[in-house]
């Protein structure tokens, strides 16, 4: 019986670590991601040493300002490909996040979003239907995938403006660029 107890208590105190992530970054993450829709590139960006700031413009749009700072920011870039030889044919989507310097598993849901100022991007020549936008619907979560990868998985609804990306569920290898 004691031997049983000595294992289960062996097995939990070497798996606590399993779920803490606790990666500090040293430089900039990119990566090109996997799950893209077809005519487009998608990247994932983690920028450490930063802060993220969302301020209105003249006409009270939302515009992000990234300055130098004690948070890692989350980057998300979906960008559709474009027909050649076509003026104002670009098409941008971008999810922004601002996570804590030591990346940590996080869950959060609706208005918790803006904890971390999760905000989605539209930049294209559309008419009145562009800009910055705060998510306060949807999901938003960060785990532990791997010895030293994370699980990125938003899922979230805009209201404002169409949207293409409205789930984004990535794995970022933090390999070269992390320390424990």
């Amino acid at each position: 019986m004691k031997n049983i107890w000595l294992l289960i208590t062996v097995l939990l105190v070497s798996c606590k670590p399993c779920q803490n992530i606790d990666y500090n970054l040293k430089e900039a993450v990119l990566i090109k991601t996997a799950n893209c829709p077809d005519n487009a590139e998608c990247s994932v960006e983690l920028i450490p040493n930063k802060s993220l700031e969302f301020k209105k413009d003249g006409i009270g749009a939302l515009y992000p300002v990234i300055t130098e700072g004690d948070k890692t920011i989350l980057k998300y870039t979906f960008n559709k490909n474009t027909i050649p030889n076509t003026q104002d044919g670009s098409y941008t989507e971008v999810v922004f996040a601002e996570l804590d310097k030591t990346i940590t598993h996080v869950s959060l849901t609706s208005k918790e979003l803006q904890t971390v100022k999760l905000h989605f991007g539209r930049l294209c020549y559309c008419k009145g239907q562009t800009g910055y936008y705060p998510i306060t619907n949807g999901n938003f979560n960060i785990k532990k995938s791997g010895k030293k990868s994370i699980e990125i998985t938003i899922d979230f609804k805009i209201s404002e403006v169409p949207q293409i990306i409205s789930k984004i569920n990535e794995i970022v290898s933090l390999k070269s660029n992390a320390t424990n």
